[in-house]
């Protein structure tokens, strides 16, 4: 699990969020120079600064210039995330899920994900609907689910384009909408998805079979 949350935390949060703005540090980071980066983090970190803190728990997590400490690392996302930093609150809603060095609760997972989703945070939108989907952590809610996958669509991502589409073909959620369900098929196959594509087709062809 643990490898499983760096890598969205790493990697899939840079292609669903505005990057972090740039501080003191950041550069020695990128350089490998961690014992400066650390230090300069740490002092900004006290003075308040929620991306300090942020990545002063991503290099405790990782045992970057600091032996891996789960508890530092916890310690300093939770000040991140009460400073209301969208990616920080994202992440504590991951190892919530997955139950990663803190007990399992769906219900906080979903309260965390909120919170990071009405920050307009697209990952979070994500797993938020899925989690009114499953009606896991919260009530299953079919029309939360949809508004929130639409939000995470709008924003570019295809799972969420093809989810919504879907919901909007078959009335789950939201009322059966062959034309919003056609727009969201083919948005999503723009962006590579074969099988939204041809969705957006035969949809297509079924409004107006006669084309």
């Amino acid at each position: 699990m643990r490898l499983l949350w760096i890598c969205l935390l790493l990697g899939g949060l840079a292609h669903a969020a505005p990057p972090l703005p740039e501080i003191e540090g950041w550069q020695d980071y990128q350089a490998g120079r961690w014992q400066q980066a650390r230090d300069r983090f740490q002092r900004a970190a006290a003075e308040g600064n929620r991306v300090a803190a942020f990545n002063l728990a991503i290099m405790h997590w990782r045992g970057e210039s600091v032996p891996v400490n789960y508890d530092k690392a916890l310690r300093w996302l939770r000040v991140a995330a009460d400073k209301r930093l969208p990616q920080a609150e994202y992440v504590l809603g991951l190892l919530y899920e997955h139950g990663d060095h803190v007990p399992r609760s769906q219900p906080r997972a979903t309260s965390w994900f909120m919170r990071a989703a009405l920050q307009g945070l697209r990952a979070a939108q994500l797993d938020l609907a899925t989690q009114y989907y499953l009606g896991r952590g919260a009530p299953r809610d079919l029309r939360m689910a949809a508004y929130w996958y639409e939000q995470a669509a709008e924003q570019g991502d295809a799972g969420a384009q093809y989810l919504i589409a879907s919901m909007y073909e078959h009335g789950d959620g939201v009322g059966q909408d062959l034309e919003r369900a056609i727009l969201w098929y083919a948005r999503a196959g723009v962006q590579g998805d074969v099988a939204a594509s041809l969705k957006a087709i035969a949809l297509a062809r079924r409004i107006s079979p006669a084309q």
